[in-house]
């Protein structure tokens, strides 16, 4: 007898063992046709797989998240099975999900083509209409490799070959493809309806460089059409907002190879810098904190301390001198835990808090670098609380409410927030870690917010808080964090003098809203497509002459508005008019300002926005209310 629990406390029991897809059956022929595969006892399983005892079981379909990746790991092996059929001295390798798809690596004798991947994709349709059966089948190791040696797979022989262990490998197989993998996949072919190729790319077998160079063809899978294209809308959309195009079109910024990873502030971008860094600045001394500034490098010694070095080694740049090691620093906050050294700190005094732009280095892989949004030299807008631990949840309900503000002021008001925990490769006992998690979680209750727990996902010294916003085209950048660190304050000797003249070491909070400098005005580029809030653009105004009689009274409306504040530039070229404007709105200026001989006789000006609206004559003293109403409201 085999006793089924299911997710809402019933029962089913059977008097043999039976498959995911029985019990489905079971409950109703529409669950039947909707199962995609099975959780039994929290295990993800075909619906064919046969469950021997009594178990919990939970039935996929594609209203589960769980559904829809395995239909995507699915869509990838239709894709091999796709490029075997029309390309059958290809060979395949891996072909895993991704976020929002899938791809899978292939070795072939010339490059695939825009034409190949049109008729691969036609392939793929295709085989899903044949409504073929997938089926496991389990074969030890030596099989498994004979198997595909057979077949002329030798990069699927290798992957065997490599796996530790003597464990039988499942195998999976619908009509005339075989493929090594773990599963579950789902029933048939006919499951993967809605799907797209996306395009090829060059990929290193096991990503050496020293190995031949594979080519990875990457799809995208929904459960419905509607899902697949908004998002295809929101990948035109992104593409139109992609911060290096923009970078470089508004005269932003630059990269280049003699710095891989580092970026070339040109004026108007470093004016846009300046305005982040002057608001977060003035706001963080409205709150409490006292900006510092520690060195850019320092002895190995102290990160050994820290464990940095143990932990983070092979991300940290290196030099040596005078026979010493040093580590240019990957991150700023042994640097804060020096200053708060200095002296003899009190319980009165606590919490501290200290800022810092602090200017970072790591060694990120090249091949991840991407413009200004990953780099490798890069400034966090951070800070370090040192405080009780009665006051770790005021401080971290008072933060949160802190980094609400900044993301609406930068017009950010969707917020996703998950509770990170210890990861296997961490500093400071199992207890530390009990409390601080503790910690973290009853702060987060205490401001009434909704979390997810990410397992396993915390800092190597702590846990930690990750704030994510969502863009205007739906994407969610991950920005703002709180670490809670019993253990680094202890490692590097911090002490505070208790009320009872004892000794005690403080709670470290390491804390950033924007993350990267680089990496957050990367996505405010995006998020507003180049055309920045009026606040934030580096030009804010544009003043424009219709011919020379006009300059004179041209240069004394610049000079107005500059003389409040305004950041606004003078074209007085000897151009049409209609092509200043043409040529200033590219730049998404957000207001022109035309004068000609009407303007002069009436001492007013002519006004047009961003979007290309005339807002009619009007005088210096009435733009520079509207400019100075938009500007303190934001907008």
């Amino acid at each position: 007898m085999t006793v089924i629990r299911l997710p809402d406390g019933s029962e089913r029991v059977f008097d043999q063992p039976v498959s995911v897809l029985d019990v489905a059956s079971a409950i109703g022929p529409g669950l039947a046709r909707a199962a995609i595969a099975g959780k039994v006892n929290g295990k993800l399983v075909d619906v064919y797989s046969s469950i021997e005892g009594d178990s919990e079981l939970s039935i996929i379909t594609e209203k589960n998240a769980e559904g829809l990746e395995i239909i995507r790991h699915s869509c990838a092996h239709l894709l091999a099975h796709a490029v075997k059929e029309l390309f059958p001295e290809a060979q395949v390798t891996i072909g895993p999900v991704i976020e929002n798809g899938f791809y899978y690596d292939f070795s072939y004798k010339r490059p695939f083509t825009p034409e190949d991947l049109v008729a691969i994709e036609n392939r793929m349709l295709e085989i899903s209409k044949r409504d073929i059966k997938i089926e496991r089948k389990v074969l030890d190791r030596v099989e498994a490799i004979d198997f595909f040696k057979k077949q002329g797979e030798h990069y699927k022989a290798q992957i065997i070959e490599s796996i530790p262990g003597n464990e039988d490998l499942s195998l999976y197989t619908q009509g005339n493809f075989t493929d090594l993998c773990r599963g579950p996949h789902v029933p048939a072919t006919s499951r993967i309806k809605v799907f797209k190729l996306m395009k090829v790319a060059g990929a290193y077998w096991r990503g050496d460089s020293s190995n031949e160079m594979l080519q990875r063809i990457y799809g995208t899978a929904w459960i419905d059409k509607d899902d697949q294209k908004v998002y295809l809308h929101r990948l035109e959309e992104a593409e139109k907002r992609d911060h290096r195009r923009l970078g470089k079109q508004l005269d932003l910024f630059h990269t280049q190879d003699e710095a891989p990873g580092m970026v070339f502030w040109h004026p108007k971008g470093w004016v846009l810098w300046q305005q982040i860094e002057q608001y977060m600045r003035s706001l963080l001394n409205k709150n409490g904190y006292q900006e510092i500034r520690t060195p850019q490098v320092l002895d190995k010694d102290l990160w050994v301390r820290s464990g940095h070095w143990e932990n983070f080694r092979e991300n940290m740049f290196t030099t040596h001198s005078d026979e010493r090691d040093f580590a240019i620093k990957p991150m700023n906050c042994p640097g804060h835990v020096q200053i708060f050294n200095q002296g003899l700190r009190s319980y009165r005094e606590l919490p501290v808090r200290f800022s810092e732009f602090g200017s970072c280095h790591r060694n990120e892989a090249s091949g991840a670098l991407h413009g200004i949004m990953r780099v490798r030299a890069f400034t966090q807008d951070d800070a370090h609380i040192f405080c009780t631990e009665d006051q770790i949840q005021d401080e971290v309900v008072r933060f949160i409410d802190l980094l609400k503000t900044v993301y609406v002021d930068f017009g950010f008001r969707d917020l996703t927030i998950k509770l990170s925990t210890r990861p296997q490769k961490r500093v400071g006992s199992d207890a530390q870690w009990d409390k601080s998690e503790a910690s973290l979680e009853a702060a987060l209750r205490e401001a009434k917010l909704d979390w997810e727990v990410q397992p396993g996902e915390g800092a190597f010294y702590g846990p930690k808080i990750e704030f994510s916003l969502k863009d205007c085209i739906g994407r969610v950048w991950q920005c703002g964090t709180l670490q809670l660190d019993f253990s680094m304050p202890d490692r590097l000797g911090a002490e505070y003098v208790s009320e009872d003249n004892s000794k005690h070491i403080p709670v470290m909070l390491h804390r950033a809203i924007l993350g990267s400098m680089e990496r957050f005005i990367g996505i405010l580029i995006e998020n507003y497509a180049g055309a920045l809030p009026l606040w934030l653009s580096p030009e804010q105004v544009v003043v424009l002459n219709i011919s020379r009689s006009q300059v004179e009274y041209a240069e004394n409306v610049t000079s107005q508005l500059k003389n409040q504040g305004i950041r606004a530039i003078l074209d007085l070229r000897n151009e049409k008019i209609n092509y200043k404007i043409r040529e200033h709105s590219l730049q998404k200026l957000p207001y022109q300002i035309i004068v000609g001989d009407e303007e002069v006789r009436t001492n007013t000006i002519s006004v047009r926005n961003r979007a290309g609206e005339n807002l009619g004559q009007i005088t210096v003293q009435d733009l520079l209310k509207r400019l100075q109403e938009e500007i303190s409201l934001k907008i």
